[in-house]
């Protein structure tokens, strides 16, 4: 099962359907207003880890404040959401193809 804040979402390993998590795990994408470049992070409490890199404390993104979260996508395991988030860090097919959906890149 896969949930998502934006439509179009890719499909399950193998077209599988996972059985039912009572806690979901997010990767996400964050956009820099300094910068304007973009970050890519997987966690179990979207909330909670985006209050953090708002707050500046994540080493990573505290230089590059303010932020916005612009893009997320909900997976019933660690697993298959640390999948996708090593997909995008890959910055190859699959991250180009998300910021031309989210019309974010040309």
């Amino acid at each position: 099962m896969v949930v998502q804040g934006f439509p179009t979402p890719p499909l399950a390993r193998g077209g599988a359907i996972p059985t039912f998590s009572a806690f979901m795990f997010y990767t996400y994408l964050l956009k820099s207003k300094k910068d304007n470049g973009f970050y890519v992070g997987c966690s179990s409490n979207l909330r909670l880890r985006f209050g953090q890199h708002s707050k500046g404390l994540v080493d990573s993104t505290k230089h590059r404040r303010p932020l916005e979260l612009v893009y997320y996508e909900a997976y019933s395991t660690m697993e298959l959401a640390r999948e996708r988030e090593s997909k995008l860090k890959d910055f190859g097919s699959s991250y180009v193809a998300l910021l031309k959906r989210l019309k974010l890149r040309d």
